[in-house]
């Protein structure tokens, strides 16, 4: 049995902070019921048509779950809405526009007056108060306000992270939010409200370039794909053109990599070099030192003697160099899921599953469970054709 099965969650969502969130909670069992508007959906299922004719985002963010296509301003649809959440459903999860879930009757406070346990979590840009609340809140527009772009990219220009990562942590913190409200629930039989923020979610992550930069001390710099405070750790070219990323965090590491790797253990010894805070500082130096010595070996070559002389490293595997990982084949980490357009490849969830395997259902084509879920509530076919006919579902 899956740790939330018999758990029922509603979600008012798009793009990819509450779709993330939500999924992570059908992959544990939950049941997720998502609201879409008709004939449109989710406006994710539009970025692109890369997975046969699907939006990535949309696959991956959006398995599992069940598609109910409802016109919130219909009033009959907002009836629907209401008793689903009152009859069905532990958690409310909604990253509307800010207030515009309260404007329909599902904020916190009015219906944990209709249902004390509900659990109710609102994601948003900002949070639900402040002058920065209904200011829009794209993902880019947040790494900038959380500083992420200020100590990402190269001296020159600021870069912003390839993934979503101002979604992915504000998800990532409504599900643990969303699982430790329902332990409280569990021992109390009270629900609660969840205001999780982007920008604080984010912040968070930047906790080590804050304190590094604290009281007004210069903050870490740019500095590409290298660390910015330590040295050498980051990429650097092979004989015959691949990159390879390596890291050195104390100095017995520092002395084995001059050792073995650079075969110049006299290079350990040498004061320019006497320290990670010298080592930072001339890093231009150093960095020439260990290209012309890498120039004359290949990729392989490098990885073997880091290995032998236990230095951390890695390949720069791109995006098909991922799909093929051997580590990841090794695991049987890679699983199918079912699509409207066919079976695709989806990684398992991290984590071992001892209990049982995770939930890994279809991707939902748009409305595909709006019939089965309203005849459940009683409706008739008649009545779910009327609403079909008005464009209300």
């Amino acid at each position: 049995m899956r740790p939330l099965e018999g758990i029922t969650v509603i979600t008012l969502e798009h793009a990819i902070a509450a779709p993330f969130a939500t999924r992570q909670l059908a992959d544990m069992g939950a049941r997720v019921i998502k609201v879409e508007r008709p004939g449109v959906g989710d406006f994710a299922r539009g970025y692109d048509t890369r997975v046969n004719g699907l939006s990535s985002h949309f696959v991956w963010t959006n398995r599992s779950k069940e598609s109910l296509t409802l016109d919130v301003k219909h009033p009959e649809c907002q009836k629907i809405l209401k008793r689903l959440i009152i009859e069905e459903a532990d958690v409310l999860v909604q990253n509307l526009a800010p207030g515009a879930a309260a404007r329909l009757g599902l904020s916190y406070d009015t219906l944990s007056t209709l249902k004390p346990g509900i659990i109710v979590c609102d994601i948003s840009g900002y949070g639900e108060d402040g002058p920065y609340r209904d200011k829009k809140a794209y993902d880019l527009l947040i790494q900038s306000e959380a500083g992420f772009l200020s100590v990402t990219g190269t001296e020159e220009t600021p870069s912003k992270a390839g993934p979503s990562i101002a979604d992915i942590s504000a998800g990532m913190y409504a599900y643990s939010n969303i699982l430790a409200a329902l332990l409280h629930r569990k021992n109390t039989g009270r629900g609660q409200h969840i205001d999780v923020s982007m920008l604080e979610s984010l912040v968070e992550w930047m906790g080590y370039p804050l304190y590094y930069s604290y009281q007004d001390a210069s903050p870490p710099p740019r500095s590409g794909a290298s660390h910015a405070t330590i040295y050498p750790y980051g990429p650097f070219p092979a004989g015959e053109g691949k990159t390879v990323m390596l890291g050195l965090q104390n100095e017995r590491e520092w002395v084995a990599f001059c050792d073995k790797v650079l075969l110049n253990a006299g290079l350990a010894t040498d004061p320019r070099f006497a320290g990670n805070a010298k080592r930072s500082a001339a890093r231009t130096e150093l960095r020439q030192i260990i290209v012309d010595t890498f120039a004359a070996l290949s990729s392989e070559e490098v990885l073997r003697r880091l290995d032998d002389a236990q230095i951390a490293n890695a390949e720069v595997k791109d995006m098909h160099g991922v799909w093929a990982h051997p580590q990841l084949a090794a695991r049987n980490r890679w699983t199918e899921i079912d699509t409207a357009a066919g079976r695709v490849p989806a990684l398992l969830p991290p984590g071992s599953w001892e209990q049982g395997p995770p939930r890994m259902d279809a991707v939902p084509a748009l409305g595909q469970h709006t019939g089965d879920i309203l005849a459940a509530l009683g409706y008739t076919a008649e009545q779910i054709a009327s609403m079909r006919n008005e464009k209300a579902i």
